[in-house]
């Protein structure tokens, strides 16, 4: 496939991805929408996460379908695309994540502005740990993404439609399992992408985007993503 063309999939899907899964979070955080203070914040914003990954998969099918910098990174360990299209899918996941952000934000853009705070909206778009403490919150984020990525590569029909549907149970498990030290970004765009709009949308009153935090969501993904390779690749034919 032409990188155009991976690109423009890749794109696309990872636009839907935090279209839908920021959205899922402004939902429940925002004042003045259906869902805020209605319970179960946690279970929607991981069901909503979780179903966001097979909308932007389902998207992204002719490119392979990886929407995330983790997904591409072992897939290129693995042999499974050549090293110089990486850059052309990373720079469509980051920028997809950007546009996908923004879009959940015009979306809500009424909600935000009838925030009497909104200092603690940053987590519509990127994740920040409970408990801040660099080493552990990379190996929380290694271990989270090593599940994903390990199932991705050890099931053959991870890049089919019913594959998608998997793919989206396996991220809401560890939504459930492991998403709460961190809020379980497992993919480098989504947390970047988003942070880099929420640092740039005129949100009145926001915090800082955190940048001292920002690296630990792509390093802990990618040395996940490599983990699973490494062992996927040991594993017996």
């Amino acid at each position: 496939m032409a990188n155009i063309d991976i690109f423009v999939w890749e794109f696309l899907g990872t636009a839907m991805l935090c279209l839908l899964g920021s959205g899922s979070v402004a939902a429940v955080v925002l004042k003045n929408s259906f869902s805020h203070g209605g319970g179960g914040d946690w279970l929607i914003i991981v069901l909503g996460w979780g179903f966001a990954v097979f909308t932007g998969a389902s998207i992204a099918a002719p490119a392979g379908a990886h929407i995330n910098p983790a997904v591409t990174f072992a897939v290129a360990l693995s042999g499974g695309v050549p090293w110089a299209s990486v850059p052309v899918y990373w720079a469509a996941q980051v920028s997809g994540a950007f546009v996908g952000a923004s879009l959940a934000w015009a979306a809500f853009k009424l909600q935000f502005d009838n925030m009497d705070d909104n200092s603690g909206t940053r987590g519509i778009f990127c994740t920040s740990p409970a408990v801040r403490s660099f080493p552990w919150n990379i190996i929380t984020e290694t271990i989270a993404t090593f599940v994903l990525i390990f199932w991705i590569l050890t099931n053959p029909e991870a890049n089919t439609s019913l594959g998608y549907a998997a793919v989206s149970f396996v991220v809401i498990t560890i939504g459930f399992g492991l998403g709460g030290p961190t809020g379980y970004a497992i993919n480098p765009a989504r947390d970047l992408g988003p942070r880099i709009a929420y640092a740039l949308l005129p949100i009145r009153g926001k915090a800082n985007a955190d940048w001292g935090y920002s690296w630990v969501p792509v390093v802990g993904p990618l040395l996940g993503a490599a983990i699973a390779a490494g062992v996927a690749m040991l594993l017996p034919a």
